[in-house]
């Protein structure tokens, strides 16, 4: 099958490589011409603007768009719909907003223009493991290009799904990243905990490798946190500040939004905020009231 990949990023460029290797003829194109030309050593069809990958894609066309959420995802869909016709089909794998991928997915039908929001999980892994595929959408749509899903999946019959309308898949990809956070957070934590306890004088590598293995917490989250204590026991040079993508934040505004409870996700979320404060000011007000009320010692900087 033929399909266009826009934005060949690490991500982007490993799924291009899975699907042709799986047999489809990939159309690639990004805007840095480097990224182009290292996916047709691959095997692509090279495009040098999204005007050319349209025009060397066969009608009905499918055109899989994996750039960063927000503005880049907007202004390449904007341009889409300028460029398709009746009958093709966009698919958005980034992590875009469940309530963008609704819109977007209501402007493109005016077109006749189908539109697949994709929650897409596998990161660096997925090139050769396949790709967790959440897909919301035309169903119709969706089986049209079922070749796609089954190559990029970890199996034909596994990891994938249609769950649902326009929406449906970045919003379940949204859950599962607020679940991720909250699970690596309960991890983090642990392992935290059997560092302090410094008179057992435990070997946490060790002990990720035993829990891979019959443990009910065994997963390969578990997994990666093994390789990353067997490459770098003590995680010498790792800054303790934590990023996040923005799908945990949209996670608990849903909870919030819904009256939904969902306490672990949220302070796994306030976690990582924690994490990028070396000296809060909440903290040190805690010292200065304490020392208010109870001539409480504070400790000088």
């Amino acid at each position: 099958m033929q399909i266009g990949m826009v934005g060949l990023g690490r991500m982007g460029a490993n799924m291009a490589s899975r699907l042709i290797k799986g047999g489809h003829e990939v159309v690639g194109f990004a805007i840095d011409r480097a990224a182009v030309d290292a996916v047709a050593k691959d095997g692509a069809v090279p495009a040098y603007s999204l005007e050319e990958a349209v025009k060397k894609l066969a009608a009905p066309r499918a055109i899989w768009v994996m750039v960063p959420s927000g503005t880049p995802t907007e202004d390449t869909i904007v341009a889409l719909s300028k460029l398709l016709t009746k009958g093709d089909t966009v698919f958005d794998g980034g992590n875009s907003n469940y309530k963008d991928s609704m819109r977007r997915a209501a402007m493109l039908k005016q077109s006749g223009i189908h539109f697949l929001d994709v929650g897409t999980s596998g990161g660096i892994w997925g090139k050769t493991e396949g790709y967790s595929l959440m897909i919301g959408g035309d169903k119709d749509a969706a089986d049209r290009v079922r070749p796609i899903f089954e190559t990029l999946a970890p199996a034909p019959d596994k990891g994938w799904g249609h769950v649902g309308p326009s929406g449906a898949g970045h919003f379940v990809k949204m859950i599962h990243n607020g679940i991720e956070y909250g699970l690596m957070q309960a991890f983090a934590e642990g392992f935290n905990l059997m560092k302090h306890k410094t008179e057992l004088n435990l070997d946490l590598h060790q002990v990720s490798q035993i829990w891979q293995h019959g443990s009910v917490v065994r997963s390969w989250l578990l997994d990666l946190t093994e390789r990353a204590l067997s490459e770098n026991p003590n995680l010498d040079g790792i800054a303790a500040y934590v990023e996040d993508s923005g799908e945990g934040r949209w996670t608990v505004q849903e909870a919030i939004d819904l009256s939904c409870p969902a306490p672990v996700i949220t302070l796994s979320l306030q976690n990582r905020f924690r994490s990028r404060d070396a000296a809060p000011f909440a903290d040190k007000l805690l010292a200065a009231m304490r020392n208010q009320f109870g001539g409480h010692a504070v400790k000088k900087t």
